[in-house]
């Protein structure tokens, strides 16, 4: 969590996480500006000499208000137009736009008229031409035909460039606002290329928001957030909301074209400015933040998005004023939202930094936008297409901040479990040499006793369990004569003979002291008493000359198979009395507990005729 720098103080690790911050900022920004605006540029490569477009205020033409003509007068025009003032009454009649040439002017050949507003029932377009022919175009709310382009325009070309144009005539029936109607003449050779640069930055921008939509879905199931939850519906919102705008959405609905979709792409916007509130409250910690602060930015969210069902609903009234007070709540939650991350930023909450820049860009265009006109900017799409945009960083923001967040945690939990498991390995291990210990060599073996086979003449090996105890002789003596450093070598050595044995059937531990353990399965008696000898053998082969001991160190081997129902204190009862027995006839010999579990151990015979100096002969298997 970055710590908080308060003047004069400004330790070292408090300015070191400063930079740590900024760099991650910088990485981020770069990564977001790369992700939205290469596309732009690949789209604009071709469009870099396109020439101007002039944007045609309402002023510019004289007006008139009348009621909706039937369809045999479509084309009649008013005979009286006002060329000063502001329209008026038009909500509910047909308002009328006349422009005389020099709305063509400015060495255009072939210029279009691109509308962008799509607020009325039909609209209706008549190009005046100096042969005195107007050519007539229209498109009605639900059929928008050809005329439709991505990016919440129409584009209306003339067919006839031969003959020169005199002036323009059009006619809105039913026009919600004449504050939101734009109009703009382009250049025909350069209307597609700016329409093909602002489809491919909308396409840009809206795939961000569904793959940060999903993300954040995902994350809500897998965290149980509420947070993510929140800003997952804000993110389809805000897509959704760009379909609608950028009239993509016109490819699979078409009968929605105009009034329909514009009152609901209102709605929406009303709605995802809601969430947008809601989800930062929620991502800022309860303790950081005064009540009163957080109930007030939350019921200011509540009212921005309650109006907005009337803004967009009604068809008819003052809703330049409805606007306005919407516009008004707005930026009351912006300040409240901002005052909340500003107290949680100083109480030193992590959520606080990470929203702030999250959402400094999406809050800054749409205040932006409320107190200027940017209706001007990338190619027509205005402060639309900067909302999309400002959207998609939010979105890649907040993915990236939460990714790189989880990944932190996940790695501290990766390291925890190995730290955990690390620990729980050396609980099992005997520090000296390396073996399991007890906790250990219990552990390993208990599914060993499950499906034991009941001991008796067959020596197949199958279903058969052996511990062998195996003890150090005359251990005290060493350490004593050596010393304990010696007789830990030599316990060490004796170990890693041991460890040669290690296999999927056999298990070796250290139980404690100079003793120390191996089971067997799957091994007939006969085969256990060579490999017995052959461990036996094995210890006494060791060299301890390199520990200064330079003695010949044996061990007395105790051999006990389990029976049906044995579990492993009776087993190590029966192994340890055959050990005693061991060292009661001599040391360095190997003895097998009765297989009856009554009568006395067996102890393989010694044999000095056979000239191995007391110790049995049997072949020594090679162990690799």
């Amino acid at each position: 969590m970055l710590g908080i720098c308060r003047p004069p103080r400004i330790d070292v690790r408090c300015r070191g996480r400063f930079r740590h911050s900024v760099r991650h900022l910088a990485t981020r920004l770069a990564l977001v500006l790369t992700l939205l605006v290469a596309p732009a540029f690949a789209a604009t490569a071709t469009t870099a000499a396109l020439s101007r477009s002039d944007w045609l205020p309402i002023s510019a033409f004289c007006h008139a208000t009348t009621p909706i003509p039937s369809a045999a007068h479509d084309h009649d025009l008013p005979q009286r137009v006002a060329c000063s003032g502001s329209p008026a009454g038009y909500q509910h009649g047909s308002l009328w736009l006349s422009g005389d040439a020099h709305l063509f002017q400015g060495g255009r050949t072939a210029p279009v008229l691109m509308v962008h507003s799509t607020r009325f029932d039909r609209l209706l377009v008549g190009f005046r031409h100096a042969n005195g022919v107007t050519e007539w175009q229209d498109v009605r709310s639900g059929d928008f035909g050809t005329h439709w382009r991505v990016g919440g325009q129409m584009i209306f070309a003339p067919a006839n460039f031969e003959s020169p144009l005199s002036g323009i005539v059009l006619r809105f029936d039913r026009l919600a606002s004449t504050g939101v109607l734009r109009l703009r003449v382009v250049e025909a050779s350069a209307a597609e290329g700016q329409i093909s640069a602002l489809s491919t930055l909308t396409g840009a921008g809206l795939m961000l928001l569904l793959i940060g939509a999903l993300y954040h879905f995902a994350m809500a199931v897998s965290t149980r957030r509420m947070f993510f939850a929140l800003q997952g519906t804000w993110a389809t919102l805000m897509a959704v909301w760009g379909l609608v705008w950028s009239q993509l959405h016109l490819f699979v609905f078409p009968g929605m074209a105009g009034t329909v979709s514009s009152q609901a792409g209102t709605l929406i916007a009303g709605l995802a400015m809601m969430l947008a509130a809601l989800s930062l409250s929620a991502s800022l910690e309860p303790e950081q933040v005064p009540r009163w602060l957080r109930r007030l930015s939350i019921a200011l969210a509540l009212g921005v998005g309650t109006l907005a069902v009337p803004l967009g609903l009604l068809r008819a009234g003052n809703l330049d004023a409805l606007a306005t007070v919407e516009g008004v709540l707005f930026l009351l939650m912006v300040l409240s939202i901002m005052a909340s991350m500003a107290v949680a930023w100083r109480r030193g909450s992590a959520g606080a930094r990470t929203m702030l820049g999250a959402w400094s860009v999406p809050l800054l265009v749409m205040c932006t936008s409320g107190f200027f006109d940017l209706g001007d900017i990338l190619w027509g799409g205005g402060a639309q297409m900067l909302v999309i945009l400002a959207s998609a960083w939010q979105t890649v923001w907040v993915a990236l901040s939460a990714t790189r967040r989880f990944a932190a945690l996940r790695l501290e939990r990766d390291r925890a479990l190995l730290a955990e498991a690390a620990a729980n390995e050396q609980a099992r291990r005997d520090p000296l040499t390396g073996l399991a210990n007890r906790r250990g060599f219990l552990e390993t073996i208990a599914p060993c006793f499950d499906h034991v086979a009941p001991s008796g003449p067959d020596d197949s090996g199958e279903g058969r369990v052996a511990l062998l105890l195996i003890d150090i002789d005359s251990f005290k003596a060493i350490n004593d004569t050596y010393g304990h450093d010696a007789g830990d070598a030599v316990l060490v050595a004796i170990a890693q003979r041991l460890a040669r044995w290690t296999s999927p059937t056999q298990s070796v531990a250290r139980l404690g002291g100079e003793e120390f353990a191996l089971l067997v399965t799957g091994m007939g008696r006969f085969a256990l008493v060579n490999f017995a000898e052959s461990i036996r053998l094995g210890i006494a082969a060791c060299d301890h000359r390199a520990a200064q001991v330079p003695i010949r160190v044996t061990a007395s081997i105790g051999v006990a198979l389990a029976k049906a129902g044995d579990d492993f204190t009776r087993l190590y009862r029966a192994a340890d009395a055959a050990l005693y027995a061991a060292k009661s006839a001599g040391r360095d010999r190997v003895v097998f507990a009765d297989d009856g579990g009554e009568g006395p151990p067996d102890l393989l015979p010694a044999s000095r005729a056979n000239g191995t100096d007391g110790v049995p002969f049997f072949p020594r298997r090679e162990v690799h």
